[in-house]
């Protein structure tokens, strides 16, 4: 059983920070983090600009262009590692913003970077057990990162970027299907809490694991879904670095244009990355109707995932 998208839409806050603005924050130059990352800006909340709120309004945008209202949303499930209360969810918070029916479950899942991927499967479980109160599900990766970054560290203040990006899915029985996760214990090079509230990342060794990490999840999603990466339209990677996809396309022997790139306008979203680029491609008729999309997803924990969506 498939997922259909019905609907997307992102959110990004008020106040775009080009690099060479995080020059006047840290020793760094727009030449030093355009080579190593790809990235030329990121946005960051400005004061009154919480994680909820990008949430909600990605949410409701994604829901306008499904064409449904708060009535027809059963599920509600948030990606996040990044909200703004211990407790209640983020997902509590989008349930009353929307105004949708105290039926709905909502709830967050963490999984970092993945946690978007995470999300629609967890979607597309509650869904098959009818465990959800209306046929459709809203499904949210939403950070606010510039909460936890320490911008006296260069290697990582560069790298992230707040946002939020949402879809509206349901089942779909005819539109093929297929997903993989997976875990790796280790709170050594990528996270944060702790100690203090930063995020800490040995950079190296998180390429890495995404470089070895990548190819295998997508060989495996294509096993399962009993596909060729030929049969694939459109690679979407989580947007951490554009050397990371560049090393992947090479190790693959592929097309660079099948691997979708946008952490050049908004950095590393998390569990936003994947979402808001899929808003985009849909957006500016990239993703047409009958096309396969793999998305990948890679990040703290150590986590990933990959999932094969029909448009």
């Amino acid at each position: 059983m498939g997922l259909e998208v019905m609907g997307t839409g992102r959110c990004l806050p008020s106040r775009c920070v080009s690099n060479q603005e995080m020059s006047g924050m840290v020793d760094t130059s727009d030449a030093w983090i355009t080579s190593r990352t790809g990235i030329r800006q990121r946005y960051f909340c400005a004061q009154g600009e919480t994680n909820a709120l990008l949430a909600a309004t990605a949410a409701r945008r994604a829901m306008e262009k499904a064409g449904v209202g708060p009535a027809d949303i059963g599920l509600c499930i948030v990606a996040t590692f990044t909200p703004d209360r211990a407790t209640p969810s983020l997902a509590c918070e989008v349930q009353a913003a929307l105004g949708l029916a105290q039926t709905v479950p909502c709830f967050d899942v963490n999984a970092a970077c993945t946690g978007f991927l995470v999300a629609m499967e967890t979607a597309r479980c509650f869904l098959l057990g009818g465990n959800a109160s209306a046929l459709c599900a809203l499904v949210i990766g939403s950070e606010k990162l510039s909460r936890i970054i320490d911008f006296s560290d260069r290697s990582t203040c560069v790298l992230f970027g707040d946002g939020a990006g949402a879809a509206v899915v349901r089942l779909a029985p005819v539109r093929p299907y297929a997903a993989c996760f997976g875990a790796r214990g280790d709170a050594s090079i990528l996270y944060a809490g702790g100690g203090d509230p930063f995020v800490h990342m040995d950079g190296q060794e998180v390429f890495r694991f995404a470089v070895d990490i990548i190819p295998k999840c997508i060989d495996a999603v294509l096993h399962k879904a009993g596909l060729a990466l030929a049969d694939i339209h459109h690679v979407v990677c989580h947007q951490a670095n554009s050397r990371i996809i560049g090393h992947v396309v090479k190790k693959l022997g592929e097309n660079p244009e099948k691997f979708y790139e946008n952490m050049q306008r908004y950095g590393n979203t998390s569990a936003a990355s994947i979402p808001i680029a899929l808003d985009e491609m849909l957006e500016q008729g990239r993703i047409l109707p009958g096309q396969n999309v793999l998305c990948v997803g890679f990040g703290a924990g150590l986590t990933w995932g990959g999932t094969l969506l029909r448009f």
